[in-house]
């Protein structure tokens, strides 16, 4: 929602008519200065949408704003333009209306699209969300990272490295979506205060990794636009691809990084398949390449990919994870109830480069249970169960 300054509006003023936290106000006007603003300037306000409101009879702004529960300046301020002691019948105003439910309402069948929209939608909404384009898939579909916090301790949150496990994507959409909603109105989750998490910490998510083949899944062979009949070749003409992991090319994104990859690469498909080929060699595609780049780039204090399925969680690789990520599983298990593995016989995934690398703790989450793709039945469930770890990632 856009406001328009007047004389001597300020954004601690806006914080307390709107009653919304000062933070979240200068977090979504970034390119202005709190202690210079113009008159005449717009800004945006964060957790408010605006309903068309048609003057009757009776009206007056007092009455309206007892009505509405909201303060009559608030009135005043998104109708400037009208004379508040002759309202005419007929007359169209604004009401700001606080949002106080979920934007996203849909999380089945998720696809690229539909984050792209609810991302939209949210970014309206809240605009203290940055939105970052941190490369594009084998088609061309923008490889999206939110940014959410204030802080300088830097955590973050993927899904969807495989196609088949899209159901990733939807709890964290769903995480997003509580979580800008419980600061702007001043709400707990799981009885935890997120603004000061808002402070303290900076999230990034990359709630897709692998947009072409969850589109693949969910939509079959014409959302591979040209590669339609490569991916049918691939797919021994089976028209049915709700078996495919691998992105667009056949490649399994999350065997595709340079730790132990040659393990990896002697035991598995040495050819494009649905799942399981690493590639001709590390990091051959632009989906995971995007993936390590941005690690690069930041200083991310752990990393967590979420995956389906077992209700586990993998914490270590090779020995070089730091004694740190012992306590953090273990706060991870008990807000789950998810059991920690800390070794298996596999390589070449982005939580083991990243702990190679970095010497930082990193976690494969594995949601659900059952057998990929998870029923849909199945999300309420999921989403709670891991609720309590992406809490945890941002007070740990």
């Amino acid at each position: 929602m856009e406001v328009i300054i007047r004389p001597n509006d300020s954004f601690w003023y806006y914080s307390q008519l709107f009653d919304i936290p000062l933070i979240l106000i200068e977090q979504s006007n970034p390119q202005l200065n709190a202690n210079q603003l113009l008159v005449g300037q717009s800004i945006k306000l964060p957790g408010y949408t605006l309903n068309n409101y048609q003057i009757n009879g009776t009206d007056s702004l007092w009455k309206i704003a007892i009505e509405n529960n909201i303060p009559v300046d608030m009135l005043l301020l998104m109708n400037q333009s009208i004379d508040a002691t002759n309202l005419q019948i007929g007359q169209t105003i604004v009401i700001p209306q606080r949002v106080n439910g979920l934007l996203i309402s849909d999380f089945d069948n998720y696809t690229f699209e539909k984050m792209v929209s609810d991302i939209n939608n949210l970014l309206s909404v809240y605009p203290f969300i940055s939105r970052q384009i941190i490369g594009k898939s084998v088609v061309g579909k923008d490889l999206v990272e939110l940014q959410i916090g204030n802080g300088s301790k830097q955590v973050h949150i993927d899904g969807s490295f495989h196609a088949n496990e899209w159901i990733t994507t939807s709890a964290i959409m769903r995480f997003v979506n509580d979580y800008v909603l419980s600061l702007t109105n001043k709400k707990a989750i799981r009885g935890v205060n997120m603004l000061p998490l808002y402070n303290e910490s900076f999230l990034s998510i990359v709630p897709m990794v692998n947009p072409d083949g969850v589109n693949l899944v969910l939509e079959g062979a014409e959302a591979a636009g040209e590669f339609k009949q490569d991916v049918l070749e691939i797919n021994n003409q089976n028209e049915d691809f709700s078996n495919w992991k691998a992105n667009i090319s056949g490649v399994d994104l999350n065997n595709q990084y340079p730790a132990l990859w040659e393990v990896e690469a002697a035991r598995k498909p040495d050819s494009p398949q649905p799942r399981d080929y690493p590639g001709p060699y590390p990091l051959s595609e632009p989906e995971a390449i995007a993936m390590a780049n941005l690690a690069r780039e930041r200083n991310f204090l752990r990393v967590n990919a979420f995956h389906t399925q077992g209700e586990v969680i993998y914490w270590g690789f090779e020995g070089l994870e730091p004694a740190v990520s012992r306590d953090i599983v273990n706060e991870y298990a008990r807000v789950s109830g998810y059991q920690p593995i800390r070794y298996i016989d596999s390589y070449a995934g982005f939580k083991d480069w990243f702990i190679q690398d970095f010497r930082r703790p990193g976690f494969t989450i594995e949601l659900g249970s059952g057998v990929n793709p998870l029923p849909f039945t199945q999300f309420e469930e999921i989403y709670q169960e891991s609720l309590g770890i992406m809490v945890a990632n941002l007070y740990l």
